[in-house]
């Protein structure tokens, strides 16, 4: 089962919503894709400007300067550092430098994952995660999975859920991956719009878990998904397995002046990113749960909630994508239904104007005072 404008496996594709629906797709209103709706930082769009020279010459095929930069925020030397073309890149290098027979997943979970593992030869076992528990996995459950697999796929907050599992039980399962011989990756790319003190990770304590492979992206909290940015820390012969099987200049050269120019750019759009998505993510939970739906409580820039009937993911992605809004139908997921869907937590306009239109279409006609209210001259009050 697939939604509307999910043919390729993923959210963002506005090109595809454009010739489903109509229309230009700049102008769609995109909640399926989690990127922060702040945009990149300034820092960002001027050392692009002022780096486009670079686009005459090799990128650094060793990311000697990003890595550098990424070794003193994690205090980590750069051959525990793995440098990719986004965080999917990072995932392909560690299937196809340590080669597992059999991978596990946590579903519902990022099917990039799975997709990843059966294009390069390996068994897909998985166990599912209970809706009493915001769609987390028991413990023991992993532990078992970990006896059967080669390596195991965990999202850390998990997509398309956005919970965070306790850092007690991710050191439960690194250190059952020690006993088992189990590679541990666990996928925090949307880790980084959780405040730091909220944060479950074992990024500060890595070299005690030498099983363990941690993925982060660039793209998501920077806002550049288009240039395809991420990297992977562990110990350093696992790196070396993961870039021994790395295509030469697969990271360009703008995508790691991008890089460099984000971890430059400082507190102050970290921490305005975080107030934002923590804020919104409430006033857009509290909107959908007034619309009936019912929604599992996350913590990273985006929400999985379960649409009320008789509405299905596929019908209300076709009505809102009528409308320019397009949402994740996320019905293809193991375990979940055919009424789940995942919006993407955007800023205070973008998802009144959802809000309100949702309203408008489940319930025709009526004000549903969730989203934007109009003045008399047809503008927002938010």
């Amino acid at each position: 089962m697939t939604g509307l404008i999910e043919v390729f496996g993923h959210g963002g594709d506005v090109e595809t919503a454009a010739a489903r629906f109509g229309g230009n797709p700049a102008d769609f209103l995109d909640f399926s894709a989690n990127i922060n709706p702040l945009g990149p930082p300034r820092e960002v769009l001027e050392a692009l400007e002022q780096g486009l020279h670079t686009v005459l010459r090799y990128p650094d095929p060793g990311h000697r300067a990003f890595k550098m930069l990424l070794s003193d925020r994690l205090g980590l030397t750069p051959d525990h550092i793995s440098v990719g073309n986004g965080a999917a890149e990072s995932m392909a290098l560690i299937l196809l430098g340590l080669a597992p027979r059999r991978v596990g997943t946590v579903e519902p979970g990022f099917s990039e994952y799975s997709a990843l593992s059966r294009q390069f030869g390996a068994e897909v076992h998985h166990v599912q995660g209970r809706e009493e528990l915001e769609w987390r996995a028991e413990p023991e459950d992993m532990e078992k999975l970990l006896e059967r697999v080669d390596l195991l796929f965990l999202g850390q907050p998990n997509n398309p859920n956005g919970v965070q599992y306790p850092v007690d039980v991710l050191q439960r399962l690194a250190r059952k991956a020690e006993t088992t011989g189990t590679i541990l990756v666990v996928d925090e790319a949307f880790i980084d719009f959780i405040p730091e003190s909220q944060r479950q990770s074992l990024a500060f304590s890595l070299k005690e878990y030498p099983q363990v492979i941690i993925i982060r992206s660039m793209t998501k909290f920077y806002a550049i998904p288009g240039l395809r940015l991420g990297y992977a820390i562990s110990r350093p012969e696992l790196i070396r397995a993961m870039t021994d099987k790395q295509v030469t200049w697969s990271v360009n050269g703008l995508a790691l002046i991008s890089g460099e120019a984000c971890l430059r750019s400082g507190d102050k759009f970290e921490q305005e990113t975080m107030a934002l998505v923590s804020h919104e993510r409430k006033r857009l939970t509290e909107g959908l749960e007034a619309l009936g739906c019912k929604v599992t409580r996350g913590e990273a820039n985006f929400i999985l909630a379960a649409l009320p009937e008789p509405w299905t993911a596929s019908s209300m992605q076709a009505a809102l994508g009528e409308r320019g809004i397009l949402i994740r139908s996320c019905a293809m997921y193991p375990g979940l239904g055919e009424r789940h869907v995942r919006f993407a937590v955007k800023d205070a306009e973008a998802n009144g104007r959802m809000l309100e239109t949702m309203g408008n279409v489940i319930t025709p006609n009526l004000t549903t005072g969730l989203g934007a209210r109009r003045q008399s001259d047809g503008t927002a009050i938010l």
